[in-house]
């Protein structure tokens, strides 16, 4: 995720909420014991999901890939005592990493962490669902996207993570860039949400159902 300037990235770092000594500690822990950390979510991308979930009156979220946990207590210190989010993954370090973190947060009881295939995972939840986020394994972005929009209310927001893919969409070469850029093709060309593309961190698309 170089493509981007990193003083401009500094700045806006710097001019952005600060996430709370959890989240900090959190990502802080990410660097420095888990795999590819930075699939971290951040306080950049961790306060827009917080933004969202709160703007849209979020009661009921879903996250596809957890991994450590960041983006989902971000969205969850917005919702109300009764809200539910639910988020899915598959790798059992992250699944253990995740699950500690939601321990310690007085949010974390919202949380319902959904171990398995996500495609799977997401054929048992019924709607409506108000938000949804899409963060996990590209080549399955479609179909992750197909299975959320159904049982999405009417106004209901999806947020899609690495819509940029580090600038590869522009020149597709292997199976992930040609998946990532075809979701991009593909929604906005669907009549049936409304979308815009922001380019922070990776790119986040934002996905409105009419």
């Amino acid at each position: 995720m170089d493509f981007i300037d990193e003083k401009i990235e500094d700045y806006a770092w710097e001019h952005t909420r600060f996430e709370g000594d959890l989240l900090q500690r959190l990502e802080e822990e990410t660097y420095a014991s888990l795999e590819i950390p930075h699939m971290c979510t951040g306080r950049i991308e961790g306060q827009l999901l917080r933004f969202l979930a709160a703007l849209t009156g979020a009661r009921r979220v879903v996250e596809v890939g957890t991994f450590s946990g960041y983006a989902s207590l971000s969205m969850a210190e917005v919702l109300p005592d009764d809200g539910e989010l639910y988020t899915c993954d598959i790798d059992p370090p992250a699944i253990v990493f995740a699950k500690r973190y939601f321990a310690e947060s007085p949010h974390g009881r919202k949380i319902r962490l959904l171990e398995g295939p996500a495609l799977d995972s997401l054929k048992t939840l019924q709607g409506p669902i108000d938000m949804s986020f899409i963060d996990a394994d590209k080549l399955n972005y479609r179909n992750y996207y197909e299975a959320l929009l159904p049982i999405t209310r009417s106004g209901g927001l999806i947020a899609v993570d690495n819509v940029l893919w580090s600038g590869r969409v522009l020149e597709p070469k292997d199976a992930t860039d040609r998946a990532i850029h075809q979701f991009n093709e593909a929604v906005i060309r669907d009549d049936r949400v409304e979308a815009i593309m922001l380019p922070i961190r990776d790119g986040v698309s934002l996905l409105r159902k009419l």
